[in-house]
């Protein structure tokens, strides 16, 4: 039975004091650089994230944005990727008269690491350090200014109370949609013993002003406050401890006592950096480029931050039936967005952390089996399946394991929901509603039906923002269908097999033979005309595909690419139109481009580096005959658009979404098709890279003579045998193995162009 590391219990044995901010020897969590991507372009930037891999605490400033010269108090844990802080905590010097809930702290030397924060609050010179466990954190504050000094904790739209033993317990209501859903609770004690304890109320007598009540007996302090006091007098350092759960303020007590038992800030992060360095270890790179390592560090620590593990002490809360259930043994993970992650952040997991990608399929099964109607979630999170964008993805992250040798979960009963999530939900993207007359239009004739230019919306559930997206809806549903006649399959359910194998196929429906790229149609079979690649469908062009245009749509068919091919009339064609792809210019100015497809950034002509429908299209080539261009397209978009500096992602990180694909690709290979135990080779950024598999088994990956310019595969070998197919299986390499690849500073036309060598599409047998 896995469990959470106990800290208390591995600081009863250390007696070395880590210095975790001046380390001698590097490890893999040196070159991780949080800041990597805090600015956008566009889109949602990455977060400077502090917490342990997968866990429960997660911590960052709390900024308006990463330009703002202030930070909005102390962040004690946020709920969900993105979400606020919610706790919050103030160090104050001065009267009571200056203080505040929320403090806005103007602040300097701000120094990030995934397993620590320290800065300090240059106008009220106080120096903060902290470090998080799984489920607890600890601050320490340094307060340089003379005067009186206090700590406030805050919480948002909850209630702090202060308990017979001194220690700050409380509440907050989570809310999501504007509606109330669950609750995180923390329990916060000092390390000193404060002079006195009180409350902080506002109250408004004409002009708003800030009135407190300082108690000395914390026995009468009672009630909902919003905020509670520390003071503590003339004491310069000042120490504090919590715990946190979506359980009960008594479990976050328990958290807390379990996981920390030391107020010594090094202690814990020490602690964190060597869990760190051990998660991130799994992968090894050798290379002279120190920027590289940055990179490749970085975006594998990011796809650590979700999902969550939220099961405390062997009981998890779960928001899919509002109950509290015993994990037996088998840790409850939520917190994934999934239509992002199931194309390379699932099968990065299912790679090198199998045991836990397990845990991860089995919580969504038990997701599934709380809620109400049974259905797989698309959107889980703490308050439960958010069902954000379009499509039921969740099942192709469930084949995609399976097929690579994962077996301890329950297949038939994934099946069930996946199943009913195909055929009894609604395809509508962003809404969670029984089917209804569109979707048995689809069942009948094999497309979701477009409006004209104009045209009212008839179906009383199409989000009026987000539109109906038919042709990213049936491709993303094709993809779906696919997926289930494979677990079909393996379960020996023929006809459902065959039955969502021709379904699978409904893209050739919306394919235009004329213009070969996917056009939406309305419900009387005609093409919507006029009509333009770039910019039909309005904002996002959600009127018919969805954040992107249909130059990316014509794409977004993962799991038949050989039939793409030939309805594009063949490998030349089908290249031309991948070229075209990546130099049609925009055809506005981008003021006018990106003001209508905000989400389409990180553009190569219509190619969109910034949105992960477009992941997988560099690696197109390979399947027509011209792996080569993969080779060339990987490291032209690496070095365009990802790079360590602060706008060094290219678009909307979600979560470990976009950060795998980088993984995959500075390691030289993809799964272009999650479902089918492949990987697409695309070209290396390291001399040498090993990858820990399951049971300590080792996979290398060797570019000999590789440089920059050596970006192209002169020939290869797969466990020593001559190698000229630009894929290998998953079982290649599951026991182990050595990839090794000659490279050049020119093609090789010849390796891997042989279409009988092109990977497979569809269907796979080894």
């Amino acid at each position: 039975m896995k469990r959470l590391f106990s800290l208390g219990t591995i600081l009863g044995g250390c007696i070395v004091i880590f210095s975790s901010f001046s380390m001698k020897n590097k490890g893999p969590v040196d070159y991780v650089n949080p800041y990597l991507g805090n600015i956008s372009h566009l889109l949602v930037p990455t977060y400077p994230t502090i917490h342990l891999p997968n866990s429960m605490l997660r911590v960052y400033p709390q900024r308006d944005d990463y330009t703002a010269d202030v930070v909005n108090g102390l962040p004690v844990a946020i709920t969900s990727h993105r979400g606020s802080s919610a706790f919050n905590i103030s160090p104050i010097t001065g009267h009571e008269s200056d203080l505040q809930s929320v403090k806005k702290y103007t602040y300097d030397l701000e120094k990030i690491t995934p397993y620590r924060y320290a800065v300090f609050l240059d106008e009220e010179q106080v120096k903060v350090d902290f470090a998080p466990s799984q489920q607890s954190g600890i601050y320490s504050f340094n307060f340089e200014k003379e005067g009186n000094n206090y700590v406030v904790i805050n919480v948002g739209n909850g209630s702090l109370k202060i308990d017979d033993d001194g220690a700050v317990s409380g509440w907050q209501t989570i809310i999501f949609d504007g509606e109330p859903r669950n609750k995180i609770y923390l329990y916060l004690e000092a390390e000193q013993e404060p002079n006195k304890i009180g409350v902080l109320s506002t109250r408004s007598l004409g002009e708003s002003r800030i009135l407190t009540e300082i108690l000395t007996d914390v026995k009468k302090v009672g009630g909902k406050n919003k905020a509670v006091v520390f003071d503590f007098g003339d004491s310069r350092t000042i120490r504090l401890r919590y715990g946190i759960s979506f359980i009960s303020e008594e479990q976050a007590k328990r958290n807390l006592k379990r996981e920390i038992n030391t107020y010594n800030v090094d202690n814990i992060a020490g602690i964190g950096r060597e869990i760190w360095n051990k998660t991130l270890g799994k992968i090894k790179v050798s290379s002279d480029d120190e920027n590289d390592k940055v990179l490749f560090y970085t975006s594998l620590y990011r796809t650590y931050e979700r999902m969550i593990n939220i099961s405390e002490d062997g009981k998890y809360y779960s928001a899919f039936d509002g109950k509290i259930h015993d994990d037996e043994g088998k840790p409850f993970y939520t917190d994934d967005w999934v239509w992002d992650t199931y194309r390379a952040a699932h099968p990065l997991r299912t790679l090198i952390e199998p045991e836990m990608e397990t845990f991860m399929l089995q919580s969504y099964i038990r997701m599934a089996q709380q809620s109400p109607d049974g259905w797989m979630p698309t959107f889980p999170e703490i308050t439960g399946d958010s069902h954000r964008m379009n499509g039921n993805h969740a099942v192709a992250v469930f084949i995609d394991a399976y097929n690579k040798g994962l077996r301890d979960f329950d297949l038939e009963a994934a099946y069930k929901s996946c199943k009913a999530a195909l055929t009894e939900k609604s395809l509508l993207p962003w809404t969670k509603v029984p089917a209804n007359e569109l979707d048995k239009f689809y069942a009948e004739k094999g497309y979701f039906p477009a409006l004209g230019p104009g045209e009212k919306e008839t179906c009383k559930d199409v989000n009026l923002w987000e539109k109906r997206q038919p042709v990213a809806v049936t491709l993303g549903n094709c993809y779906d269908d696919w997926c289930l006649s494979q677990m079909a399959n393996a379960l020996g359910k023929d006809d459902d097999y065959r039955f969502f194998r021709q379904r699978s196929l409904n893209y050739r429906n919306l394919f235009n033979t004329k213009t070969a790229f996917f056009h939406p149609k309305d419900s009387k079979g005609n093409f919507i005309e006029p009509f333009d690649y770039r910019f039909a469908g309005g904002l996002g062009a959600r009127d018919y595909y969805a954040e992107n245009n249909g130059w990316v749509y014509r794409w977004d068919l993962q799991h038949n690419i050989t039939d793409l091919i030939s309805m594009m009339n063949g490998r030349e064609q089908f290249v031309h139109n991948l070229n075209a792809t990546f130099r049609e210019p925009l055809g506005k100015g981008k003021y006018n481009f990106y003001a209508q497809l905000p989400d389409h950034t990180g553009n190569t002509g219509q190619f969109s580096m910034a949105n992960e429908p477009g992941l997988h299209i560099p690696y197109l080539y390979n399947y027509a005959g011209q792996p080569w261009m993969t080779q060339k397209r990987i490291h032209t978009l690496i070095n365009q658009w990802f790079r360590n500096d602060l706008m060094g992602i290219s678009g909307d990180e979600d979560g470990g979404g976009m950060s795998a694909f980088v993984v995959f690709s500075m390691l030289g290979f993809y799964p272009v098709t999650p479902g089918l135990p492949m990987y697409v080779i695309g070209s290396p950024f390291f001399n040498e890279a090993t990858i820990t598999l399951s049971h300590g088994k080792k996979f290398r990956i060797k570019a000999i003579n590789y440089s920059k310019e050596n970006k192209y595969i002169q020939s290869a070998k797969l466990n020593g045998e001559e190698w000229n197919k630009p894929w290998f299986s998953h079982q290649d390499i599951e026991n182990g193995g050595l990839l090794e690849l000659v490279m050049g500073s020119h093609p090789d036309y010849e390796w891997g162009s042989a279409e009988e060598n092109a990977p497979p599409a569809f269907e796979y047998t080894k």
